[in-house]
Formats: structure tokens, sequence, C-alpha cells
């Protein structure tokens, strides 16, 4: 029995698998060693998962998640799943669970669109070239947290217009200076920026919101997808912002001459076939 696990920087999903069979899923936090020590990490799978998850003899888990580029990073959190599973662990990154579920042996361009973004081309075994993410404060193009942070900036300067302004401080139950606090002084600022960028689902009948999802969309597109041999190679996104906003998504894509067939919420069911496959290496 093997475990597969996908990790945002908002939620995990955790899958038991057994020949290529569902056993059971669950989900818990979003689990980030860029933002959570290796205690943080294990008290956060202990607590989080059901007590099946544990009893369970598994011959490998399968980790990939946002913030596991670096050796140190995997490193922490390796660590911490080995001290609760006691199994053989590989930890990868999220941008290869990405490109292993949307293309599994094959190759092409994968972009994820989440709480962050990502984008790599994967030539059906490796990522071959991967334009560096950025960070929400650094990069990030066209995800929840540059939208939330886009239309938050808006709505402080009072760029936004007034009744989605209200809207949005009713709604959300906060004024100006919880704003900044939330930003700036309170854990995983980039998890409340995302969840600002679903509240302008209910308006983009409204120039200013379709203009601003667009305008961010097509950022990620300039400033990613073109970097790649986009032309010669399908492109296919996964992510639960590309899920959310997937007919704007399709539309941008258009702009740049791209036929946006694939479009994914998470990558846990190509990576189940993937596993099937016994294509373990990295």
């Amino acid at each position: 029995m093997k475990l597969i696990a996908e990790s945002g920087s908002t939620r995990t999903e955790w899958v038991l698998v057994e020949d290529n069979n569902l056993i059971q899923r669950a989900f818990t936090e979003g689990l980030n060693p860029f933002f959570q020590t290796r205690r943080e990490i294990s008290r956060s799978v202990r607590l989080g998962l059901p007590e099946l998850f544990f009893k369970k003899k598994l011959e490998q888990v399968y980790f990939y998640g946002a913030g596991c580029s670096s050796h140190e990073k995997k490193n922490i959190l390796g660590a911490s799943l080995v001290a609760q599973f006691k199994t053989p662990i590989q930890v990868e990154s999220d941008l290869l669970a990405a490109a292993r579920g949307l293309f599994k042996c094959e190759a092409g361009i994968a972009c994820i669109l989440g709480t962050g973004s990502n984008s790599c081309f994967y030539d059906g075994k490796i990522i071959a070239k991967n334009v560096k993410a950025g960070g929400y404060i650094l990069g990030d193009e066209g995800s929840g947290a540059v939208m939330g942070k886009h239309f938050l900036s808006d709505v402080l300067k009072g760029l936004a217009p007034k009744d989605i302004t209200n809207d949005f401080y009713d709604k959300f139950r906060i004024n100006a200076n919880e704003v900044m606090e939330s930003v700036y002084n309170r854990p995983f600022p980039n998890r409340f920026l995302a969840t600002v960028s679903y509240f302008l689902a209910d308006y983009l009948n409204e120039d200013y919101v379709y203009n601003l999802i667009t305008s961010n969309l097509r950022s990620f597109f300039t400033r990613n997808v073109c970097q790649y041999d986009y032309q010669n190679y399908p492109v296919r996104f996964v992510g639960s912002l590309a899920h959310y906003y997937a007919e704007l998504l399709r539309e941008t894509a258009k702009e740049f001459g791209i036929d946006l067939k694939t479009i994914e919420e998470t990558s846990i069911n190509g990576l189940i076939e993937y596993h099937a496959m016994n294509r373990e290496e990295v």
C-alpha cells in the first residue's frame, strides 16, 4: 500500500492507494517548510489525519509539496513524515506533482495556479526548465495570493469600486487596520490573500474585477508560459484558482494562441495513475 500526498500552501490531500485503487482520502491544512518548522509539520500531520493512515503498513510515502524545491526544505518535510509513518519517504515539489499528474510520461508545459503559481517544461521524466516562481511578493503572477494582494491594495488606496469595497469589509467582517494586521503580522498571509481572491468571483460582471483577474492571468502567461516553447508543446493547468476561474483562464490563453484543453483542480488522480506505472525516478 502506498500513501500519496499533494500539498499546496492552503490544503494537503492524502490518499491511501493499493494496486491503483483508492482506499481512503483525507485532507489536512497545507504543509510548507518555508513557513513551518519540523515540529509544526509533525503536529499538523499527526492531529490532522485519521488514525487509519498510521495503522496501515505502507511500502512507500510520496509527498509532493509547495516549498519543497531545495534539499534543505525536502529534508525538513521528510524528517517530519518519517517520524510519523516509520517508512521510506520520497519528498518532491508540487511542481513535479503537477507535471506528473498532468502529463504522466509525456512532454508538456505544466502550470499551477492556486494560492501561489508556478510553471515548468516537463520532458516526460524530469523538469527540464523552470521559470522561477518568485513567491507572492516577487512573483506568483496569476495566483490567488497576488490577485488578493492587488485587490486589497486598491481597497486601501480607495481605487476599488466603493460598493465592492463595502461588500468586502462586510462579508469578511474586517476593517482596513485588520487587513494590514492579517497581511503583515499574522501567520500565512498568502492564505489570507488567496481567500480574498475568491471573493471576486461574485463580481465578474464588473469591469474592474474582470480586468483585475484577466490582467493577472495575462501576466502569468507573459512572464512564465511565453518563456517556454509553448507553440510546440501542450499547456495544461492545475490548481484551485485555475479550476475556479477556468473560463477566464481559457479566454486569456486564446489571446496567446493556446487552446487550453486540460484544467484540473488537483494533481492527485494523475499521480495515482503515474505511480501505478511504477515510474519512480525523479
